[in-house]
């Protein structure tokens, strides 16, 4: 039996709608990186971006479990000696919402190219409208 190797050009692609509210910021990002990665499909090959589009809405209203709100930090370094920069994610998920998310789906993807590639056909709304009706995205429930 011969293994089955997916065609990059072969790929059919789906867009997918996700509500984030009232789901834990972790176990969404699993669930997208999932369908970003293409790992939800049979056609699945590690080193063939075999994933679907997904739109996130209600990046607003998603949960940080425990204390996370006030303990968990965003970090980030200018290169610059005492250049690191911290902000609580409380403060975080009031400026850009829609930033927690799309950091925490970024974590969950491979650090390459092939990663990059995949993180392109994610979107992320903090509000429950999204611009993308033309390309008739289905309901997807998580």
């Amino acid at each position: 039996m011969k293994t089955y190797v997916a065609k990059p050009h072969a790929v059919e692609r789906k867009w997918y709608v996700v509500d984030a509210s009232g789901k834990p910021l972790g176990r969404l990002a699993s669930e997208i990186a999932k369908i970003l990665r293409g790992k939800h499909k049979p056609i699945y090959t590690p080193h063939v971006d075999t994933g679907d589009f997904v739109i996130v809405v209600n990046a607003e209203k998603v949960l940080l479990t425990g204390k996370k709100l006030d303990q968990k930090m965003y970090r980030r370094h200018s290169q610059y000696p005492g250049g690191l920069k911290e902000t609580p994610y409380r403060q975080l998920m009031a400026r850009k919402p829609e930033f927690a998310v799309y950091k925490a789906v970024k974590g969950m993807l491979p650090d390459n190219r092939l990663g990059r590639k995949m993180l392109k056909k994610l979107r992320v709304y903090a509000g429950p409208t999204h611009q993308h009706e033309a390309q008739k995205p289905e309901r997807l429930e998580l």
